[in-house]
């Protein structure tokens, strides 16, 4: 096979093998483009062996992949989840009085401020993760949110909560699209959609386990709280996960560890069906311009506002409901499970449904339907917004090229679902409760527009992909290589 077919002839490529008789002694010194190029090519033009590979060699790799990367991603967001959710559960046992939150709306602007320090921190996060090796940018965030947990028991009002809240958003804003970026980097575009799944699912399945650990630290009868005892033990464990990460997180195909020169040459090579690249640390400024004139992206955007909103009863108000129905704080923490296990499965199975069946814009209008009912039982029945977001995070990466794009693309969507998150405790209001009439009201009328956006977004698509149909693909051969993005990439088709 001639060498042409690694990587493509340019200017830019210091030394080229220009046959197969010298490709051998010349590969080991070719030097990658890595401004223009993806720093995939440097596996590519280093590797000596065979091009081609079996199904069944691809299946071993990518179940290799599936046992080093998706259990770490999975144990984090569940841990993230657990800290970020321990506010409606504390709430239960004496933060709320304690730090005087019952007056007018200061527990829901607790919740609430907390997206605002999400917010504040993507942007920031997204740059250092593209600069950065991410293992490490991911290491420094979550000790330090470890830290800034454990420094909630230290709290004596309602201000230092705030402070505190503002502060642990802001440093756990980089997890979600460091994530997102991870798994874009590791799988092909059909693999995608569950793979984002099964992380995502955590946020359900932590809280079948998280009560039953607050549960027991509530009967806790010693100089402190009860509350302030949960925030130093959940802060514990997540200081010591940050060195697991460290060390053990594969970060993308270009530098894991662990992996034979086939396993990573395959890991990459399979990457190019995708058009959109592995990795590249140069922030193009042409990448972020073509981002904010992009329709698609602004109908994301708006898709994870109208679709979060209704993330305020489910993650801040569910045990508070439950607790004003007449059960007991240890009983209500209780009766979260159902809820989580709801939550969990629904957020596994729909990306999976979506992998298979080829529908993820499809399920995101059948799942905002479904998310409507009576107020507890809404509760419970709300959890399918999370499978919504699960297949929405796989559309932003599998519908985005180009390294710096796509990083954009998946943080700025993240700000929508900030914003929704920051506005969902806002409108379920204390002097409402239990009815919460204009929370529910808010909740039915943003999943209404979820339903119209995506529609709208899936027309969008067709019609781009019909447009590239009619237009061909000449000239875009190395797109790959190239780090193009979705608009520049004539071969590139969205996926719908």
């Amino acid at each position: 096979m001639d060498i042409s077919e690694k990587f493509h002839h340019n200017d830019q490529l210091e030394q080229i093998a220009t046959n197969t008789e010298d490709a051998t002694d010349l590969e080991k010194t070719v030097q990658v483009d890595t401004l223009h190029q993806d720093e995939a090519m440097k596996v590519l033009a280093s590797y000596e062996g065979p091009f081609e590979w079996t199904p069944e060699e691809e299946k071993k790799v990518v179940r290799k992949i599936d046992r080093r990367l998706l259990s770490l991603l999975v144990l984090t967001y569940g841990l993230q989840y657990y800290d970020k959710a321990m506010l409606s559960q504390a709430a239960l046992f004496g933060l709320r009085s304690d730090l005087k939150l019952t007056i007018g709306e200061r527990y829901s602007y607790s919740s609430a401020i907390f997206y605002l320090g999400f917010i504040c921190g993507a942007y920031p996060a997204i740059v250092l993760t593209q600069r950065y090796p991410i293992e490490r940018v991911l290491f420094c965030i979550v000790i330090l949110w470890g830290i800034c947990l454990m420094l909630t028991a230290a709290c004596h009002n309602y201000q230092g909560l705030y402070a505190q809240r503002f502060f642990l958003g802001f440093l756990e804003s980089g997890v979600s699209p460091g994530f997102m970026m991870v798994v874009g980097g590791w799988y092909r575009k059909q693999e995608q959609a569950f793979r984002m799944g099964a992380w995502y699912s955590a946020t359900g399945y932590v809280s079948i386990f998280a009560p039953l650990i607050n549960y027991g630290l509530g009967h806790i009868q010693g100089s402190l709280s009860p509350w302030r005892y949960m925030y130093l033990v959940a802060g514990a464990i997540t200081v010591l996960w940050s060195f697991i990460i460290l060390f053990f997180l594969p970060p993308d195909p270009v530098r894991a560890k662990r992996f034979t020169a086939r396993e990573r040459y395959i890991a990459v090579a399979r990457m190019r069906q995708n058009n959109a690249g592995v990795r590249n640390t140069h922030f193009k400024t042409s990448q972020l311009w073509e981002l904010l004139r992009d329709v698609k992206f602004w109908l994301l955007f708006a898709t994870a506002f109208c679709m979060l909103v209704v993330n305020g009863p489910v993650s801040t108000f569910t045990p508070i409901i439950i607790n004003q129905l007449g059960f007991s704080g240890l009983n209500s923490l209780l009766l979260v499970m159902p809820a989580g296990a709801i939550i969990g499965t629904i957020e596994l199975m729909t990306p999976y449904i979506a992998m298979n069946s080829g529908l993820s814009s499809g399920e995101l209008f059948a799942l905002a339907i479904s998310s409507t009912g009576g107020r507890l039982f809404a509760v419970y029945i709300l959890a399918s917004y999370g499978g919504g977001y699960a297949v929405l995070m796989s559309i932003v990466i599998v519908n985005s090229a180009g390294y710096t794009k796509r990083s954009l693309s998946s943080s700025g969507v993240f700000i929508g679902y900030c914003l929704g998150n920051f506005l969902g405790p806002l409108v379920f209001k204390a002097t409402e409760a239990p009815e919460y009439r204009t929370g529910w009201i808010t909740t039915v009328a943003t999943l209404s527009a979820t339903i119209v956006l995506i529609i709208t977004y899936r027309f969008v698509c067709v019609w781009d992909n019909k447009k590239r149909d009619r237009a061909g693909s000449e000239g875009f051969d190395h797109a790959y290589e190239d780090d193009f993005t979705d608009k520049t990439n004539k071969q590139f088709r969205y996926t719908l």
